[in-house]
């Protein structure tokens, strides 16, 4: 059997908040609650959104929450769906992750993608082609790409 990632433990102020946000800005069905997790399925793996308390064995707790990063690949269709959802709530958005390029997509790999923050901090991003993928040959060659040629 191949390895799949079946889930992974999103840390959450207010997992349901969170949760929903999610599921509302991808266009996905609303979280499922399975013991102390708000579910987020996304095809066979899932977003389990969990609140973070005082008594994690971090120090600090709740507050030392330490932002993430999770990038969607989605259609173009899609994409466009989310993004109106983006301009909708007057979300910020970034082209970049480094959070530099405001108000702007990227056309990396001749695709598009664009970063925002849930309501946790965490930083999510959608894109329409997987990095790397368009290789060299595409008008807009993802960075990450050129810059490993140069090495």
């Amino acid at each position: 059997m191949a390895v799949r990632l079946n889930h992974t433990i999103v840390w959450a102020r207010d997992r349901d908040a969170s949760a929903k946000f999610l599921t509302e800005m991808l266009g996905l069905s609303a979280p499922r609650l399975l013991g102390e997790f708000a579910v987020v399925q996304l095809g066979d793996t899932s977003l389990d959104y969990m609140d973070i308390g005082e008594d994690v064995r971090e120090p600090g707790g709740a507050k030392d929450l330490k932002p993430q990063h999770y990038a969607f690949l989605v259609s173009e269709l899609e994409f466009d769906a989310i993004f109106a959802r983006i301009r909708e709530r007057n979300l910020p958005y970034w082209a970049d992750p480094g959070r530099r390029r405001r108000n702007e997509i990227n056309g990396w790999d001749d695709g598009r993608g664009v970063y925002f923050d849930d309501p946790n901090g965490h930083l999510l991003e959608v894109i329409t082609r997987p990095y790397g993928s368009g290789g060299t040959t595409v008008s807009r060659p993802h960075p990450l790409v050129m810059s490993s040629l140069s090495e």
